[in-house]
C-alpha cells in the first residue's frame, strides 16, 4: 500500500523562525521539516508520510490575505498531497484564523481532506468548525503531546476512509449536524431519566446541549452626568498616527493606553485605525467618526459632562480571541478603576 501523503501547515513560531517579529514572513516551504512536523511524523508512522512543511507568518496571511490564500494552495498542489493538516493552534487567535482558512481553501479548491486543532475559545474555531473537522486541544502548546496524538488518532481514521464517529469519540467540535441513531430506549424515557438525575444532583449529559453566555450585571444609573468622569474604549482599532503600539490589524494580542489630555478633535495627522476588518479610508479621514472625541471635547465645554478621561482605550475586535478579550477588559477595567472613572463609552465599528 502507497504511503498517505501529508502537508503540515504551520506559522512562523512553530517553524522555529521567531515570534512576532517574524510574523511579517511570508509563505514558503521549510527546507527540513521543524520538529513539530517530525514529532506528528513519528506519530502518525509508517502509513503516512509528511512530504512537506509549508510556513508563513501569522500578520502576512491575515493582513494578505487572498494573496496568502493563492500562495499556499499553489505551493500545497505542487505536493499532490492526498491530506492536509493545519497547527495546532491552540488558542493563538491569528494562527486559528489562518489554519481554519487555508484548511477549508485547500478542501475546496484542492478536493483534498483538510483538518486543523485549536482551542475552544479560538475564533477560528467559531469560523471554521463547521466547515472542516476542527480537533479539540489545550489553550497553549503546554498541551502540544495530547494534541498531536489527538491529531494523529483522528487522521488515522478520516484519511483512510473510516468512521471518525462523534464528536466526543472523534475528539473534534461539533459542526451543528444531526445523526440518527437508534436507542434501546424512548426519548420520554431518557428525558424523564435526565430530569431525575439533575433534580437528585447526578451527573447527566443533554442530548441537546445549549449554548453559554456570560451574563453581565449593568451598572447603576449615574446620578449626575454633569459631574462624571467618562472614559472611551474601543475595539475601533483607532490609534494615535504610526500605530506605536503595533496593534494587530485582527486577532489582537494587545490594547493600548493613549493619552489626549491636549487633542480636542481627531485627524488624519494624530490618528488613525489599525482594524483590518473595515474600509479604513472614513474612519483615517476623521478617526472622531469611531470616537466621538470632539462631540465630547465640546459636552466637557458645554459642562454635560464633568470631564473626558484623558486616556483612551483601544485594540481590534475581528478575530480576536474570547480569552484575550476578556484578558484586556480586566485590565483595562484595572486602569479606570484607579482613574475613578464613572462611566464608559464603549465604540465598535
Amino acid at each position: 500500500m502507497d504511503k498517505i501523503k501529508v502537508v503540515h501547515y504551520v506559522n512562523q513560531f512553530f517553524a522555529g523562525i521567531g515570534g512576532e517579529e517574524k510574523a511579517d514572513t511570508k509563505p514558503f516551504v521549510a527546507e527540513q521539516l521543524p520538529p513539530i512536523s517530525a514529532q506528528l511524523q513519528k506519530n502518525l508512522g509508517d502509513d503516512f508520510e509528511i512530504v512537506a512543511t509549508i510556513v508563513c507568518g501569522d500578520s502576512y496571511f491575515n493582513e494578505n490575505l487572498e494573496e496568502a490564500k493563492a500562495e499556499l494552495i499553489d505551493m500545497i498542489g505542487k505536493f499532490n498531497p492526498d491530506y492536509f493538516i493545519a497547527g495546532p493552534a491552540f488558542n493563538a487567535g491569528r494562527y486559528g484564523m489562518a489554519s481554519g482558512t487555508i484548511a477549508k481553501e485547500v478542501q475546496d479548491k484542492l478536493g483534498i481532506k483538510s483538518i486543523t486543532a485549536m482551542y475552544d475559545e479560538n475564533p477560528g474555531r467559531d469560523m471554521f468548525a463547521k466547515d472542516v473537522y476542527v480537533i479539540k486541544t489545550a489553550d497553549s502548546a503546554a498541551g502540544m503531546r495530547k494534541a498531536l496524538k489527538a491529531i494523529t488518532v483522528f487522521t488515522e481514521k478520516y484519511a483512510k476512509g473510516e468512521d471518525v464517529g462523534t464528536p466526543e469519540e472523534g475528539g473534534y467540535f461539533p459542526q451543528g449536524r444531526r445523526i440518527n441513531y437508534f436507542s434501546d430506549k424512548t426519548g420520554s424515557a431518557r428525558a424523564v431519566e435526565m430530569l431525575l438525575k439533575k433534580i437528585s444532583g447526578e451527573e447527566y449529559e443533554t442530548e441537546y446541549p445549549m449554548p453559554a453566555f456570560d451574563r453581565v450585571e449593568p451598572a447603576k444609573a449615574i446620578k449626575d452626568i454633569t459631574k462624571a468622569r467618562i472614559a472611551i474604549v474601543t475595539s475601533g482599532g483607532i490609534v494615535p498616527k504610526g500605530n506605536p503600539d503595533h496593534i494587530e490589524s485582527s486577532s489582537a494580542s494587545k490594547f493600548g493606553r493613549y493619552d489626549f489630555s491636549n487633542i480636542t478633535d481627531l485627524t488624519p495627522e494624530n490618528s488613525e485605525t489599525a482594524h483590518g476588518g473595515y474600509d479604513p479610508v472614513y474612519a483615517n479621514e476623521n478617526a472622531d467618526r469611531v470616537i466621538p472625541v470632539d462631540v465630547l471635547r465640546n459636552f466637557e465645554k458645554e459642562g454635560k459632562i464633568g470631564s473626558l478621561h484623558h486616556y483612551w482605550y483601544s485594540t481590534v475586535g475581528n478575530g480576536t480571541a474570547v480569552a484575550s478579550a476578556k484578558k484586556f477588559s480586566e485590565k483595562i477595567a484595572e486602569y479606570l478603576k484607579e482613574d475613578k472613572v464613572d462611566a464608559v463609552i464603549l465604540t465598535s465599528t
